[in-house]
Parts: C-alpha cells; structure tokens; sequence
C-alpha cells in the first residue's frame, strides 16, 4: 500500500445545524454546516415544518396568487367565420 495518500481524519470534527445545534464526529472536514438535523427533521419531530432554501414555496403561492386573479372571460375568442358572419349582419342591416 502507499502512504501519505489518505486524506486527514478530524476526530474532533464540528457539524453545525442551521437550527444551532452541533454535534461532534469524526471526518476528514474540520467543520461542516447542514440544514437540517435529528434535532429540527420533521420525521423526528413530528412537527411539520417547510425547509426552502432557494424561495421555491413563495414562488409557487405567487403563482397560484396570480392564478386566481385572472378573470376568465365567459365569451370565447372569435373565429374568421365568426368574425365575416358578423360583418354580413352588420351590412345587410345597414
């Protein structure tokens, strides 16, 4: 086998939690941060909780927002014979 190819094993590494717990283990990272731990994990917990990192629920409530202002218009968009039929009527009764 070769040496000095194996990286360096902290035993006294630090996770931190962005929740503010830390727990200590062994890694070759002296210090790491996560998002979510045992400590806040909603199968944990059981409390529910929404981890959104990059705004993905705002965006999605905007959206349904933005949805549900949009009036619909009863009346359907007219077609060419539509439009022509309506022209004839129109120069008949004139």
């Amino acid at each position: 086998m070769q040496t000095g190819i194996h990286p360096t094993v902290y035993d006294d590494a630090v996770v931190i939690c962005s929740c503010g717990v830390t727990h200590t283990i062994p890694s070759t990272v002296k210090e790491q941060h996560v998002e979510v731990c045992s400590q806040c994990h909603p199968f944990y917990t059981g409390k529910m909780k929404i981890v959104d990192t990059a705004g993905r629920v705002d965006k999605f409530k905007a959206r349904m927002a933005a949805k549900d202002r949009i009036s619909v218009d009863p009346k359907p968009p007219a077609t060419k014979k539509a439009k022509k039929e309506e022209v004839s009527k129109s120069e008949s009764k004139d």
